[in-house]
């Protein structure tokens, strides 16, 4: 058995993935933390790591689908017994970041802004499609969420155009508002756009836009159970790895091994 603590398990995604992860005979909840405790569960709930710890709940994994700001005191926390740390929150900043890459030289951490295996793909077919097409198209990103969602744009759309830039060099620069611009798109653009509305879960295109030709690379999540089925393949994968710095390539590259 899989032993998990949640951070954030009273949140939208928090709560989805307690009822996942209720369906796997190989992975359980141990603990949950969040400053909110509205929420009834089998497993106990915390509001500070220090009574986690004072619980002595003892934990494989910890998953936090909760906000930035509680990023230093998950590491802190895990870097005491060594606990593998899956990330799943977005809206990090540069100072997180380093944040997370020195955490990963002490302990096993693993970082995606989507938890999506098939967002994961779909970087995969806009690489072979940057590669291809090369700068005879333009590329532009349109991302769409539900009405709640704070941050713009998305941490996923980011991760698309970094994918891009990546196989360009980091040749392109990312252009997020057009409105000011009165003046012809540059060669050397992504285009990003955020639509916020409803309840949309998250969907996500890449539009390649040639002369007299475009291909759209799409993809659409129903319900926000893709994310949390994510995470728990990711629980999975962490559980014993040595420290180190771990995304969802790394997973996919392992699913043959049932994760």
């Amino acid at each position: 058995m899989t032993r998990v603590i949640i951070v954030g398990c009273n949140g939208a995604m928090g709560q989805v993935l307690t009822k996942v992860i209720s369906k796997y005979e190989d992975v359980g909840i141990v603990a949950g933390f969040d400053i909110a405790n509205d929420c009834k569960y089998d497993y106990d709930v915390y509001s500070s790591f220090d009574d986690i710890e004072r619980a002595t709940v003892a934990a494989d994994v910890i998953v936090d689908f909760s906000h930035p700001s509680a990023l230093e005191g998950v590491i802190k926390f895990a870097e005491k017994d060594g606990i593998p740390v899956v990330l799943a929150t977005t809206g990090y900043s540069e100072q997180h970041l380093s944040i997370i890459k020195a955490a990963s030289e002490k302990i096993p951490v693993f970082r995606s802004a989507n938890m999506s295996l098939g967002i994961n793909l779909l970087i995969d077919l806009i690489e072979k499609a940057t590669s291809v097409l090369g700068s005879g198209f333009d590329i532009e990103i349109v991302e769409k969420h539900h009405r709640l969602k704070a941050d713009a744009p998305s941490g996923t759309a980011l991760m698309l155009a970094d994918a891009v830039n990546g196989i360009s060099s980091g040749s392109y620069e990312y252009i997020y508002d057009r409105h000011s611009r009165r003046e012809k798109r540059g060669n050397k653009e992504i285009g990003i756009h955020a639509v916020r509305g409803g309840t949309i879960v998250g969907e996500h295109a890449v539009i390649f836009a040639g002369n007299d030709e475009v291909i759209e690379i799409k993809h659409s999540a129903a319900s926000k159970e893709v994310f949390a089925e994510g995470a728990v393949k990711a629980v999975r994968f962490m559980a014993g790895k040595p420290p180190g710095l771990y995304n969802m390539a790394d997973l996919i590259k392992g699913t043959n091994k049932g994760y």
